[in-house]
């Protein structure tokens, strides 16, 4: 169904008690699920606003994901461990922990065909999960920094991960070998003066035809602690690996921290930092948005409703929001 992105608008929110962090829909559209700096993943009824707390972990949860039966969320963490909840009940309690990384968890995705889950984080190491039993599946290594960002090809047959130094892998997910690579250095700055390395590939999603992939990040950092630096996305062809974009989102600070592609040819991604929060609405054949959204305040994540009209978007103030995408005509 066709979007009119300057008909935007926030629907609905509802405030939780510490800044939230991640944040997705499940699959049927009945709930959104955020992650806050307290520790605990949120349930939200979309119906209604009703708040449910989901409490196991001892960091703060930096990844969400939602099984494609919509049975099971699956939460990652500062403290290392995977966590399966179901995703209705009253109370829900874990259905099981996994000790999965050394460090921090940075991104999760679930394959196409609903069998696997994929990990990464901090040590560097992306892993494979059987969904059903959290079972070890196997191991991929060749990354050499923080591993922030994780997609699947639709095809199932190709797993894509993105690191601070803007290298994304390419990975065979029957046999964990690194088929390319696509340079997305343009994501990564060092600055000398404050002895950092800044950026990274925080954001990647590919079209749902397969034919694009889409990374997301900052880049002009001149002051990385002092969050100056722009949000932007690049956009690769996917068979030549040329890099057809870099869309940008003129006179914004801040880090895009997710994509997605809208059925309907948008790529829309999140930013926050220090000029607040935005929705970007790019088309392929522009580097500059066609639309911006300004969000009511920072925001750290995003997700697209199954129904393609709403976005979720977790933000610093403590609240998550909807967004409805009015239908054009």
């Amino acid at each position: 169904m066709p979007i009119n992105p300057p008909d935007a608008h926030v629907a609905a929110q509802w405030p939780h008690d510490s800044p939230l962090i991640a944040c997705r829909f499940d699959p049927q559209g009945r709930y959104a699920f955020t992650s806050a700096e307290d520790n605990t993943v949120q349930r939200w009824k979309l119906a209604d606003g009703t708040k449910t707390l989901l409490k196991a972990h001892d960091s703060w949860v930096f990844a969400l994901a939602v099984t494609k039966d919509g049975s099971q969320v699956i939460s990652a963490g500062g403290d290392g461990r995977l966590i399966w909840w179901p995703v209705e009940g009253e109370a829900p309690a874990p259905i099981r922990t996994v000790e999965a990384h050394a460090g921090w968890i940075r991104g999760l995705a679930v394959s196409p065909d609903g069998q696997f889950l994929a990990s990464a984080g901090n040590d560097r190491v992306v892993k494979l999960w059987s969904i059903a039993d959290g079972a070890l599946v196997r191991q991929f290594t060749g990354h050499d920094a923080h591993v922030y960002s994780v997609a699947f090809h639709p095809s199932g047959t190709w797993l894509l991960t993105g690191d601070l130094k803007g290298a994304i892998h390419q990975w065979d997910v029957a046999t964990a070998a690194i088929i390319r690579s696509f340079d997305a250095k343009p994501l990564w700055s060092y600055n000398g003066g404050q002895m950092v390395d800044f950026g990274g590939v925080r954001a990647l999603a590919v079209s749902p035809d397969g034919k694009h992939l889409a990374a997301g990040g900052l880049n002009n950092a001149s002051n990385p602690l002092g969050a100056v630096h722009d949000p932007v996305a690049l956009l690769f062809e996917w068979d030549t690996q040329k890099l057809l974009q870099t869309h940008v989102a003129e006179g914004a600070k801040g880090s895009v921290w997710r994509l997605v592609f809208h059925p309907e040819g948008w790529l829309i991604g999140v930013s926050g930092g220090g000029s607040g929060g935005h929705v970007s609405f790019w088309k392929p054949d522009n580097p500059k948005e066609a639309f911006r959204f300004a969000l009511p305040n920072i925001a750290r994540d995003m997700d697209l409703h199954a129904d393609n009209l709403q976005l979720a978007t977790s933000h610093h103030d403590r609240h998550v929001r909807l967004t409805k995408l009015t239908p054009k005509g």
